[in-house]
């Protein structure tokens, strides 16, 4: 990233590990968090995807499988081999399979894989991540939660939506338990986001997908730069008065009774 880009350099010396970072969100966050002047680790699954952009915004690249203790375990030791230490970890990494569904339809297999990517690989980030964080004196936990996680939708992803409600209460308490030793913990609740898992939606289901629109306030989609911005807030300093908090970034959803017409 170049420093002509219109950004504050609120994370220079900061050294972020960002799972799902390859794609959507998440690489919006690594390019927002490197603009800022962190160094990024790129952490996923998709060796091509997370080069290319490890190596366009001069960090490293991590492939690893969030739902195995030892692989996020390892994933932690190398970055803090590489740089030095970890100051900040975006636990991002999430999935939203077609199978899970109604919880009428959504079999336990596809109850299980997502809960393993959505929440589980969040409790091994904390845990094998902040004691990285503890080392240095403390530091900032962002967790990618969802706005469903305070709402209800009749549209279910019965998995998806109890994995992000998981996510936002393990953020409290953790956020609660680790405020006096400096380490913040707060919960990242983005609205519908124009992403590949959106647009996929979109393609498959165009009824289903504008259902959620109407319910906007904005009246459109987020931007996952626009999520990525109040990541790189709950990271900076800026954000040093706040921990164990539910930061919703919905265009007023979580908000609304009833939209304009």
């Amino acid at each position: 990233m170049s420093d002509s880009m219109p950004y504050a350099h609120r994370l220079v010396g900061k050294v972020a590990v960002i799972t799902g970072g390859a794609s959507g969100i998440g690489r919006a966050m690594c390019e927002r968090f490197a603009a800022e002047g962190a160094k990024v680790a790129v952490a996923d699954l998709d060796q091509a995807g997370g080069t290319a952009l490890a190596e366009a915004i001069d960090g490293m690249f991590v492939e690893v499988d969030v739902t195995s203790a030892a692989a996020v375990e390892d994933l932690y030791r190398a970055v803090a081999e590489r740089f030095g230490g970890i100051d900040i970890c975006c636990n991002n990494a999430g999935i939203s399979p077609p199978d899970d569904d109604s919880i009428l339809d959504t079999g336990i297999e596809a109850w299980q894989r997502v809960q393993e990517v959505n929440l589980t690989s969040v409790y091994l980030c904390c845990k094998f991540g902040i004691p990285h964080l503890l080392s240095r004196g403390g530091g900032s936990v962002i967790n990618t939660a969802s706005f469903v996680a305070v709402m209800g939708a009749a549209t279910s992803q019965i998995s998806y939506t109890a994995s992000k409600g998981g996510v936002l209460a393990m953020s409290r308490e953790l956020g609660v338990q680790f405020a006096r030793q400096g380490v913040r913990v707060n919960a990242l609740c983005p609205g519908p986001v124009n992403t590949p898992l959106l647009q996929e939606l979109f393609a498959k289901d165009p009824e289903r997908a504008a259902r959620r629109l109407v319910h906007i306030p904005m009246g459109r989609f987020g931007e996952a730069s626009e999520i990525a911005a109040a990541a790189a807030f709950l990271a900076s300093d800026d954000a040093s008065f706040m921990t164990a908090s539910t930061f919703l970034v919905d265009g007023g959803i979580s908000g609304a009774y009833v939209t304009p017409l």
